[in-house]
Order: C-alpha cells, then structure tokens, then sequence
C-alpha cells in the first residue's frame, strides 16, 4: 500500500512528523488508516465506518476507555 497518496494529519508532529496518523483513499469505498512510525501496520474501512469512529471520538464516546 505503499503506493497509494498518503496524507498526513494537519496535527502532525512539526518536529519529526514520525508521530502521524496518515490517511488514503483506495479502491471503491475503501479508506486506509496507518501511523507514519509503522507505516506496514494498516487498517481498512468504509468511509461510513470512518465516519461513525470520528463523530464518536468527537462526542467522547470512547473516553470510558483511556
């Protein structure tokens, strides 16, 4: 997957920018997650899925678990 247009969160470390989560549009309906330290470690999923997990974390719907 290393192919594909990687972009880079707007709160990316300024730094290093070792410290980022990165995301890329594949095939369809597929959205790739991955973070720039371990850039072989990717998760795959629907845009609505991603949707869903962001306006969640936004909410505070998974603070419970920190």
């Amino acid at each position: 997957m290393s192919h594909l247009p990687w972009q880079k969160s707007s709160f990316s470390n300024a730094e290093g920018g070792s410290t980022c989560l990165e995301l890329a549009t594949g095939a369809g309906d597929a959205r790739h997650l991955r973070e720039s330290d371990d850039p072989d470690v990717v998760i795959t999923t629907s845009t609505a899925k991603l949707r869903a997990f962001v306006l969640g974390a936004k909410a505070g719907e998974f603070d419970h678990l920190l």
